[in-house]
């Protein structure tokens, strides 16, 4: 791998690490999976420190939803955070090889989980947000995050703007909504459409979600 490839993907890796610490503010919010809740919630626990920047829960945090998975394969929003914890880990390795194969192998995943998707998913699986919705923003969050010569950021977009598009998503819990306005305002502002980074921050101040007070300091940031 070339050098500035090497970069594009640490970075990539730092932009990810971002964006997931929204995910893990999310659940951290909600209820946990009533299938297993004290299992799910300790590996969320994880996955947020890890999320977070902490390393040294990224290996733990992967591996506790990938023993999760196991127990129940069919778990769509579970292949999906199995992913994007493969994904971070990454973050623990110098080998450009090994990046990309952590990247390469979360990537599947995170596909997978989205190919697994059925009308019975319309239904809450996780913390009361349907599991259509939480799956495509899993997926729309990683690829967001990836490098460039990955291909992904038209993919990632557009799953954004269905998440935001659908019937379902008024009916999602108030913290899953900010989290995607948060994500869709920050998109928007790194694409120079200021118009609409600033109305999905105002979405999330008006609806008084968890994520007011970060909305507003990001709106001074682009006044």
């Amino acid at each position: 791998m070339s050098p500035i490839r090497s970069l594009s993907v640490r970075h990539a890796v730092v932009a990810g690490v971002m964006a997931l610490a929204t995910l893990a503010s999310l659940v951290a919010a909600g209820p946990a999976c009533a299938a297993d809740a004290s299992s799910f919630q300790s590996a969320f626990q994880t996955f947020s420190q890890a999320s977070s920047g902490d390393k040294s829960a990224i290996d733990p945090a992967a591996d506790a939803f990938e023993a999760l998975l196991k127990a129940e394969p069919a778990n769509p929003v579970l292949m999906a955070y199995a992913g994007a914890s493969t994904a971070l880990k990454a973050q623990n390795t110098a080998m450009p090889w090994k990046k990309m194969g952590f990247a390469e192998d979360g990537l599947a995943q995170v596909d997978k989980a989205l190919a697994m998707l059925t009308p019975a998913h319309d239904a809450p699986v996780q913390h009361g947000t349907p599991g259509a919705l939480e799956v495509r923003f899993v997926a729309a969050t990683t690829y967001l995050a990836m490098p460039s010569f990955m291909n992904r950021a038209e993919r990632g977009a557009k799953l954004l703007g269905e998440v935001l598009a659908s019937p379902l998503f008024e009916r999602a819990p108030l913290p899953f909504k900010g989290a995607v306005w948060m994500r869709a305002a920050a998109l928007a502002a790194k694409d120079q459409r200021k118009d609409d980074a600033r109305r999905y921050f105002n979405e999330v101040i008006e609806h008084a979600a968890p994520q007011a007070e970060a909305a507003r300091a990001k709106l001074k940031e682009i006044a």
